[in-house]
């Protein structure tokens, strides 16, 4: 229970509490508007005080930024472990904590809060557990964390992991199997992290697909054999390279032989030629010449005739003989040549026999370059393999895990089946005090972990949202008095109320008096007088429990600091 809270702030309102239902009211200037009344008078701050003493950081955009709090120091007196302490900061860093006028640090602070409040002792040095911080703001829900949105997370960045671990302690159930969980979410997002890296290139030379990498690793490992083989059974030659120039001016020998033999081909083609059509005019066509020469000029014509006769005979063999020649000039040049070619042929056949047999010394150390780096690729595809493999499998065990856990939760959720009844029929009867249709919270065995779901009549609209965390607060108020852990005392801001029925919002402020008388906790209020006393409720004084100390925003002091923040 909160005692009182304080400041060394001359203007600051210092306020005290009582037991039971204690509500702060904001009175609003005429005309102003309902955001301005939150942002002026101070309410919400007042949650915020709360926060800093109780070990939140102050981070860019917190109140105790501002310079006019520079140096400022806030107090609170209250309940803890069963004595009246008083925890005072300053909103410097290096400044800690003053608990009954001795310094500690944050760390040490939060550590006895944790262990006061919710009985953390054994597991406040524990990684992945419940923490103080994470427990204590189902208690004191922050607006400007998104505390009034869902039931189940006191902020709108609240993880699955810490939700879960939270409200499963809270509940007396074990948290370790929500730990659990988040630790396989954990694996479940690097592994999903590394796909990505890997389909995106980030990573596609490091891990990629099993698949692929089989078949590419069994390519790369057949390619290594043979290039191995054929290194064993390589033979270094040390002449190879004058042996491969030989062998090249051979070829270029044989191929002017065989251009000069086609040559000559042709050549004999065109005397063979030459003699079939060299066909001279007989002897007796000749005569008939003659003969008829001989009726022109006969006694010159006939005294040369036998001259005439033996000249043509000479001419015509002549010419014969002239391309018989030729020809077997041609022919004997060919013969010559394919002689050559032969013996050329010949060498180079050697020649090439030697170069197949073996190899020059630099192709040796090109192949030997080769296999090792061949030797690196497999190397690399098989680390490559194994840790695409190694994914799959891990994925494949994280499954089984999974499954295993929510046996654990099955298996949880019957044995403390008693602590999970007295959770949900404690929010239903206070859902009932409020609607005629009463909501009902369902706690789903997921393989998520538990899943906390809320059903209610109109659940859709703002006001029957924030309803639902207001009977979700009073279930772990009464959960926690069964367990004798919690701050003993809950906190509402009047963002709870926002949108809701006038008649409602009456109706819960009695229900969270009378739960808080039964539970012997202390409950806590902050609201604007307009909306705090749109209704009645017979036999429900709102009045006995509005503190003395009002804030307005119709002056320049009325609100809790007592200025107004630039």
């Amino acid at each position: 229970m909160i005692k009182s809270i304080y400041s060394s702030l001359s203007t600051f309102k210092s306020l005290t509490f009582k037991s039971g239902l204690n509500v702060l009211i904001s009175e609003k200037s005429h005309g102003a508007t309902s955001r301005q009344t939150r942002n002026r008078a101070g309410k919400t701050s007042l949650i915020e005080i709360v926060h800093f003493l109780t070990g939140s950081k102050i981070d860019k955009k917190s109140l105790f930024k501002a310079e006019k709090l520079n140096n400022v120091l806030f107090g609170m007196n209250f309940d803890l472990g069963g004595k009246i302490i008083t925890i005072e900061r300053q909103n410097s860093p290096r400044a800690g904590y003053i608990l009954n006028n001795q310094k500690l640090s944050s760390i040490d602070w939060k550590n006895i809060l944790a262990q006061q409040m919710f009985n953390l002792n054994d597991i406040v040095h524990e990684i992945g557990k419940p923490t103080f911080r994470s427990l204590f703001a189902y208690f004191v829900r922050r607006a400007l964390s998104g505390g009034f949105f869902q039931p189940e997370k006191q902020a709108i960045k609240q993880g699955t992991g810490d939700y879960q671990m939270a409200l499963m302690y809270l509940m007396g159930l074990d948290w370790e199997i929500s730990r659990d969980w988040q630790e396989i979410r954990d694996q479940e997002k690097n592994i999903v992290e590394l796909k990505k890296a890997s389909k995106s290139g980030t990573l596609g030379n490091i891990i990629g697909n099993a698949a692929e990498l089989r078949t590419q690793l069994a390519v790369a490992k057949n390619r290594l054999t043979k290039l191995e083989k054929e290194i064993a059974s390589f033979q270094i030659h040390p002449q190879y390279r004058n042996l491969e120039l030989e062998a090249d001016k051979l070829t270029s020998k044989i191929g002017v032989l065989s251009n000069e033999n086609t040559m000559d081909h042709a050549v004999i083609r065109d005397l063979e030629a030459a003699l079939e059509s060299e066909n001279p005019p007989k002897l007796t066509d000749l005569k008939s010449v003659y003969q008829e020469a001989g009726i022109v000029l006969p006694d010159l014509v006939n005294k040369q005739y036998d001259d005439v006769r033996k000249f043509h005979e000479s001419i015509v063999r002549n010419r014969k003989d002239y391309l018989n020649s030729e020809l077997e000039a041609a022919k004997s040049r060919i013969e010559t040549r394919n002689i050559q070619k032969q013996k050329l042929d010949k060498r180079r056949s050697e020649i090439m026999g030697t170069l197949k047999s073996h190899g020059a010394l630099d192709q040796y150390t090109r192949l030997q370059s080769e296999v090792g780096r061949l030797k690196s690729e497999v190397e690399s595809l098989q680390k490559r393999f194994e840790a695409a493999e190694q994914l799959e499998a891990t994925k494949s065990e994280l499954t089984i895990k999974r499954n295993h856990l929510l046996q654990r939760l099955r298996r949880d959720f019957s044995e403390q089946g008693r602590k999970l009844s007295d959770a949900i029929l404690a929010y239903e009867q206070i859902s009932e005090k409020l609607y005629e249709d009463a909501g009902s919270m369902l706690v789903e065995k997921t393989k998520n972990g538990p899943n906390f779901r809320f059903e209610i009549q109109g659940s859709r609209s703002e006001g029957i949202k924030n309803m639902q965390i207001f009977c979700f607060d009073m279930m772990l108020m009464r959960l926690c008095a069964n367990q004798c852990i919690g701050p003993g005392f809950l906190i509402h801001d009047s963002h709870l109320f926002d949108g809701v029925d006038g008649r409602q919002i009456i109706r819960a402020l009695r229900i969270g008096a009378e739960t808080a008388n039964e539970l012997g906790f202390q409950y806590i209020v902050t609201m604007n007088e307009d909306d705090a006393f749109k209704e009645v409720e017979e036999g429900f004084n709102l009045n006995d429990y509005v503190l003395d100390i009002r804030l307005t925003d119709a002056t320049e002091d009325g609100g809790l600091f007592g200025f107004r923040f630039d």
